[in-house]
Order: C-alpha cells, then sequence, then structure tokens
C-alpha cells in the first residue's frame, strides 16, 4: 500500500471513530430522554388529543410529532389508529409530514453535526411546511382521498419490513427505578435496532471522507451548481436512507465540498418519504393524496435547499 493510499485509510478510520463514537453517545442520550418524556405523553394520550376538531391542533400535531421518534414508515400504523379515531384530518396530515422529519434524534444529530443555527433552519422549515400543507390539504378538501376502509381496517405493522421501530406506550410504574430501568431498556432496543444504519452511513462518510476527491463533489454537487438542489430531493426518497445513516454521511460529503443546501434537500426527502411508506401509504389513500404526499415532501426539500442557499 503506497503512502497515500495509508493515509487516506489512516483519514477515513479516524473519522469513522469519531463520529461513531459522537453519534452512538448522542442517539442514546436524547433516546432516553425522549423515553422519559413519554412516559408522560404516550402514544395514547397524542392520539386523543389529535382527536379533537377544534381546529386549533395543526401546531400542537407538529410539535407532537417532534417528540415522537418515528421514522416515515412507522408513523404509518400510528396514523390508523388516529383514522380510526376521527382524528382532524388536518392535524393528522400534520403529524404524517411533521412526525419523521421533526423527529428529536434527527435534530439532535444536525445539532452536533451542523451546528445550532443549521439544525434551528431545519426544525422550522419542516414545522412551518408541515402545518400549511396539511391545513391547506384540508381546506382543498382532500379527506375524500381516504379510502373508505381505511376508518375501520387494522393497523399493519410496517416496522418489521422497513427496520423501524414501532413506537410503544411506557407504562409508568409505582416505584421509580422500574420506569427508568424500562426507560432504558426500550432506549437500548431501539439502539440496537438503528445501529446497523448509523454505522453503515458512519462507514460510507467515512470512506467518501478518506478517499473521494474534494474536487469531484465540488463539481458536480457543489454551490454552484443549481441541479444539486433538486437532484438531491428527488433521490432521497428512493433511496430511503435513514436519517441516523444520512446525517454523517451529509457531513462528509459537506467537508468534501457539497453545498449545505443540497445535503438539506436530500436529508428531507429521504427522512420525509420512501417508497416502503408509499406502498404502505395505498392502503389508506387513494393516489390523488399518495401524490399529494409527495409534492409536499418534494417541494419541501427543494425549497429548504434554495431557501438555506439564499439565506447563509
Amino acid at each position: 500500500m503506497s503512502n497515500e493510499m495509508l493515509a487516506m485509510a489512516k483519514e477515513a478510520l479516524g473519522m469513522f471513530v469519531f463520529l461513531a463514537t459522537e453519534l452512538t453517545i448522542l442517539f442514546i442520550v436524547i433516546s432516553y430522554l425522549v423515553g422519559v418524556l413519554q412516559l408522560f405523553i404516550t402514544p395514547e394520550k397524542i392520539q386523543s388529543i389529535l382527536s379533537s376538531k377544534n381546529g386549533k391542533g395543526y401546531v400542537v400535531a407538529a410539535l407532537l410529532g417532534a417528540i415522537t421518534p418515528f421514522c416515515s414508515c412507522s408513523t404509518i400504523p400510528f396514523l390508523k389508529g388516529l383514522l380510526r379515531a376521527r382524528a382532524g384530518f388536518g392535524p393528522m396530515m400534520v403529524f404524517l409530514f411533521g412526525s419523521p422529519l421533526l423527529n428529536p434524534v434527527i435534530i439532535g444529530l444536525f445539532v452536533i453535526t451542523f451546528g445550532w443555527q443549521v439544525a434551528l433552519f431545519y426544525f422550522l422549515v419542516a414545522l412551518v411546511v408541515s402545518v400549511i400543507a396539511g391545513y391547506t390539504l384540508e381546506k382543498l378538501g382532500f379527506e375524500r382521498y381516504v379510502k373508505p376502509e381505511a376508518y375501520s381496517i387494522k393497523a399493519v405493522s410496517s416496522c418489521a419490513e422497513s427496520s423501524c421501530s414501532e413506537p410503544k406506550a411506557l407504562e409508568p410504574k409505582k416505584t421509580q427505578p422500574n420506569r427508568w430501568i424500562k426507560v432504558w431498556r426500550a432506549t437500548f432496543k431501539d439502539f440496537k435496532q438503528v445501529f446497523p444504519y448509523l454505522m453503515l452511513g458512519v462507514a460510507i462518510g467515512s470512506f467518501i471522507y478518506g478517499f473521494i476527491p474534494t474536487e469531484l463533489i465540488a463539481k458536480y454537487a457543489g454551490d454552484g451548481m443549481w441541479y444539486a438542489i433538486p437532484i438531491a430531493a428527488i433521490i432521497g426518497i428512493p433511496l430511503y436512507i435513514r436519517a441516523e445513516a444520512v446525517i454523517p454521511l451529509s457531513a462528509a460529503l459537506v467537508k468534501k465540498g457539497m453545498a449545505l443546501g443540497s445535503v438539506m434537500a436530500l436529508i428531507i426527502g429521504s427522512a420525509g418519504a420512501s417508497l416502503t411508506e408509499v406502498i404502505l401509504l395505498k392502503s389508506i389513500f387513494k393516489n390523488q393524496m399518495i401524490a399529494a404526499f409527495l409534492f409536499v415532501i418534494i417541494t419541501m426539500a427543494i425549497g429548504a435547499g434554495f431557501l438555506y442557499k439564499a439565506i447563509f
């Protein structure tokens, strides 16, 4: 092995160890804190709140999505529960858009990887667009595109198909130690499920960081390439890279010269929707609603990319 290749391998290994350690600690800490929060705000309570049709639940739906660490696929069984509970259509759509994007683990990874300003920008874009989209779809009467049978069908566990962890209520125990132990066990179980994806993202990102020439990425995905943002948004959906994997991957791409606006579009596209999710949504929505869902996610991803480029 030449000295140059050895240096590249050493650089890649160093990045892998650093990212793997940092993101593992971050994931466990944030997941545990969210688990503690869910002792008091269970999925049943969230469903009860979103079942209200008082017209004030849009922002609440988005914020509730922010404390429920669902991926895009594991949101579907919860959505079916909301349908059976006859939740307000607008808030329900806000939750569908916002829940996977406002995942607290994603926000935490954003803060550590890109800084609080980028994380805040991402959070506000996902929050505002989700609320506007849910409100608009309700006012346009898109509730008519919900299949009638969706109000009575049994929730199908999509998590087995997509390697996502389905949310489970954590019932408070009478004795304090048992509650914290239960939260820790749930946290560690989630971590074991996510760990392969996290390490995959770290490994790919580290390889890119160590071996891919900076000039190559800057040439095709740098700030000067206007097409990089829409392409990143569109390819994010069929790729379906979990956010836990795509963020460390994106960090390496940024270090190599990829524009952060393109990275923003890639993360929103991959976290907000997937081919698996679209297939699962076919059991709930008619084609018009699925098309509207994809339009919102792609538009959000592209808009966030260009807006970030314009502001920063």
